[in-house]
């Protein structure tokens, strides 16, 4: 009832059925939401990497990043996972995977590699993305891209298991971000890149996807929809930081719980911020800014004092972003087009 409409009711009303209520709120379609959540991660990882924050012994920089890179693994796990929800063709989705990630990456590490005198035996493992995992063969160019690492052989362990237990298995994936969880908190890894420590960020996407789903039950979609996000960012941000200790192992959890906050409803301000057209372009070239900022980084750019490389900063920005929109609209939308093209003929020869 309206505030114009002042007449009372008939009788009075019965208090809302919160499952109704849940379920009409759910997310359906494309949830513009994670657009701007995308947006704001890539912003995060940018202002970490490039910018100054606050004083030092603060360790904002850091905590910035991973609050960024959060975000980013959330999104992952909760995109991927509505796909195979709701398709299943495995080969379609790696062909469309791999030529999502693949093109740009390898472009990048063909041209900086050579320059940047990178050691032969760093090439398979940072082109077949293992390069995160001991022997950690990273590079200083390419350093940045061990989270391309983490994403692609979870494509491969999610691909795995939807083959051999159908979308059926992907129920079984939160016990998994569990396990993962308790094993950092057995080897004390507040933060690390190797696989089986950080991709329980991933699988709190997944689990969230489950969940607005409804494949993990009415109960978890209530908490999650009656959760506020403007309680849940002050606790997202403190298991980012770095002298947060044991708070870091909730990291996943209260990241993934923020951004499932604002897929149910969310506060006028924060749905306003998340749909906004600067973060939604942010998010259309997140990708290519990831890729490319990196590389820069370990050119002439980044190079000098502390006050000669932050001189260079507008002009490493410029570049930065001129470069990812290039790559966004002219390079890697040829190869996203071929991997439609290639898996709608899969599908037509297949009738």
């Amino acid at each position: 009832m309206s505030a114009a409409d002042p007449s009372p009711p008939a009788r009075p009303a019965s208090p809302p059925d919160p499952t109704i209520a849940a379920a009409e709120a759910r997310p359906k379609g494309h949830l513009t939401v994670l657009d701007g959540w995308r947006g704001i991660s890539i912003a995060l990882v940018l202002a970490a990497h490039l910018l100054p924050l606050g004083p030092k012994p603060w360790e904002l920089n850091e905590a910035t990043a991973r609050m960024g890179m959060a975000i980013f693994f959330t999104l992952s796990g909760f995109l991927i996972t509505r796909l195979l929800l709701a398709d299943t063709r495995i080969t379609d989705f790696l062909i469309r995977r791999v030529l999502r990630i693949v093109p740009l990456a390898w472009l990048a590490m063909a041209i900086a590699f050579p320059l940047t005198d990178a050691a032969a035996n760093t090439y398979l493992p940072n082109f077949l993305f293992y390069a995160n995992l001991p022997p950690i063969r990273l590079t200083a160019v390419a350093s940045h891209l061990w989270s391309l690492c983490v994403e692609m052989q979870f494509y491969l362990a999610i691909a795995m298991v939807v083959l051999l237990a159908g979308a059926r298995g992907l129920v079984f994936m939160p016990l998994l971000g569990l396990a993962v969880t308790l094993l950092r908190v057995r080897d004390g890894a507040y933060l690390d890149i190797v696989t089986w420590h950080r991709i329980d960020e991933i699988l709190a996407g997944v689990t969230l996807a489950l969940i607005s789903g409804e494949r993990l039950g009415q109960a978890a979609v209530r908490l999650v929809s009656r959760c506020n996000v403007y309680w849940l960012v002050p606790l997202a941000a403190v298991t980012c930081h770095p002298d947060a200790t044991f708070m870091n192992y909730l990291r996943p959890y209260a990241v993934a719980l923020m951004v499932g906050s604002t897929l149910y409803a969310p506060p006028a301000a924060a749905r306003a911020l998340l749909s906004s057209r600067v973060l939604k372009y942010l998010a259309a070239i997140s990708f290519a800014l990831y890729v490319i900022h990196g590389v820069l980084m370990e050119t002439w750019l980044g190079s000098g004092d502390r006050l000669v490389k932050y001189a260079k900063r507008p002009l490493l920005f410029a570049l930065t972003f001129a470069l990812a929109h290039v790559s966004t609209f002219h390079y890697e939308a040829r190869w996203i087009a071929l991997g439609k093209r290639l898996t709608a003929r899969r599908r037509g020869a297949g009738r």
